[in-house]
């Protein structure tokens, strides 16, 4: 379980992140998804490939073994580039009234699972809203 609901804390267990609060002390608690950005890996696709028309043009073309280590960057390149299909990065963000902000990465797998227990703290957090009014 990532968070465990007392009746006056609420615990977050993350894999090494471990921390709590009093109940009244959360001001939000929600899931941040955010792209992913791939800005290195189209810096070095852009490089190789500004090297690659470089020879293409200053060279003579029977001397083509620069082909073989441009292809070998590229298909490097497309590996880091696609590994998997996820294209976020998913996020854990707790806003205390102390103006402290946590936010802790998660895996995409745990996300459908921790935003159902973000729900459960909310329905919680709603229904002790309603007691007191």
């Amino acid at each position: 379980m990532f968070i465990t609901l007392t009746h006056d804390q609420v615990r977050f267990y993350y894999g090494s992140e471990h921390w709590q609060y009093n109940f009244d002390e959360i001001v939000e608690l929600g899931l941040l998804k955010k792209k992913k950005s791939y800005f290195l890996e189209n810096i070095v696709f852009l490089i190789v490939t500004a090297f690659a028309y470089y020879f293409i043009i200053f060279s003579n073309f029977a001397e083509l073994y620069y082909i073989i280590p441009t292809l070998l960057c590229y298909t490097i390149l497309i590996i880091l580039r696609f590994p998997k299909n996820i294209e976020f990065d998913y996020y854990v963000i707790v806003k205390d009234i102390y103006q402290k902000e946590t936010k802790i990465k998660i895996k995409a797998l745990d996300r459908t699972k921790i935003g159902k227990q973000i729900d459960q703290y909310l329905s919680l957090k709603f229904d002790q809203i309603l007691q007191e009014a």
